[in-house]
């Protein structure tokens, strides 16, 4: 049985496992414990940034989505950033992705968001379907990056 639940310190391990997968699969990063184990930290440490939610068995995570909340001057709001969806492949297929998708989505709402963004790869297909089959749709904006280190 799945259980839905925000994640906390003690997951961070596990956490990191997941984002290990997650990152096998992304072209633009590599996954270090260290540097992810830190990155959730910090997101603890400001519940108001963030929020990092598993779907749980046995009370182990199997899967996690996070938010990362910021400001829009465009709709004078709250936002959100979905980053970080991944599910154990074992898990795969069995409706877990699309669980923690609804629950994201409920919480940014509840957390006063007016818009969810995410970026996937753009080789990606299945995760594209995925996203589109709960209604996000592809966007004209670009992503560009320059990294500070």
């Amino acid at each position: 049985m799945h259980t839905l639940r925000h994640a906390t310190f003690a997951d961070i391990p596990e956490l990191c496992a997941l984002l290990a997968q997650l990152f096998g699969q992304e072209v633009e990063f590599v996954a270090d414990a260290a540097t992810q184990a830190r990155g959730l930290q910090r997101i603890f440490e400001a519940p108001d940034s963030g929020d990092i939610l598993v779907l749980a068995e046995d009370d182990r995570p199997v899967g996690m989505v996070s938010l990362l909340y910021l400001t829009s001057t465009a709709l004078g709001s709250r936002v959100a950033l979905l980053e970080d969806m991944v599910v154990q492949p074992g898990q795969r297929g069995r409706g877990c992705g699309s669980r923690l998708l609804k629950a994201a989505v409920e919480c940014a709402r509840q957390r006063g968001c007016r818009r969810i963004t995410l970026l996937t790869d753009g080789h990606n297909l299945d995760a594209q379907r995925f996203y589109r089959q709960h209604g996000f749709a592809v966007s004209d904006m670009k992503a560009m990056r320059l990294m500070l280190d």
